[in-house]
């Protein structure tokens, strides 16, 4: 008896497994495929590298200030080395803080990615969605991003109608 139930388990199993449809795309690729991805990474990778310099500017002066207090700490007394400390803690915490501004969890880094990208992601999702309703499907998979798939056949990939959907022929 419990041998028939498990086999009728296996076969229900099997047979609603079979019934499902599943889609491949590439975020990569449908991604490279975007001018507006492209020059919205570009932008982000100025804005990088404009407030990166900031920060070093401030480590640097940081820098040159302990520098100059290791070789002139010899001539100060004790309140004239305590306040060089304090200048230079205070800059290093500026620094800091700059770096935090522009790289933090909520910095402006942050900010202007998402300003930038999620409304492409937003349109990527939205042709996926209307592509997978339209065909079916029950699954669409990130071939770019998930490891754990070791061979998808090129009959499954979707990303090239995703491109389509969104204005862009490939």
């Amino acid at each position: 008896m419990k041998k028939i139930l498990l086999m009728s388990f296996m076969l229900i199993a099997t047979l609603t497994a079979s019934a499902q449809k599943f889609a491949l795309m590439d975020m990569e690729y449908i991604m490279k495929n975007i001018p507006a991805w492209q020059r919205a990474n570009e932008q982000i990778e100025q804005a990088s590298k404009k407030w990166q310099a900031e920060v070093e500017v401030l480590n640097n002066e940081a820098s040159t200030m302990y520098k100059n207090y290791q070789n002139e700490a010899v001539f100060l007394s004790n309140d004239q080395k305590k306040a060089k400390q304090e200048a230079i803690m205070n800059k290093e915490k500026e620094a800091a803080e700059l770096r935090k501004k522009y790289f933090g969890p909520e910095g402006e880094l942050f900010k202007k990615r998402e300003s930038l990208i999620s409304p492409i992601q937003e349109d990527i999702y939205q042709a996926v969605k209307e592509i997978s309703e339209l065909r079916g499907y029950s699954l669409v998979l990130d071939r770019s991003s998930a490891t754990a798939i070791i061979f998808g056949s090129p009959k499954i990939d979707i990303s090239n109608e995703v491109l389509e959907k969104l204005g862009y022929s490939r």
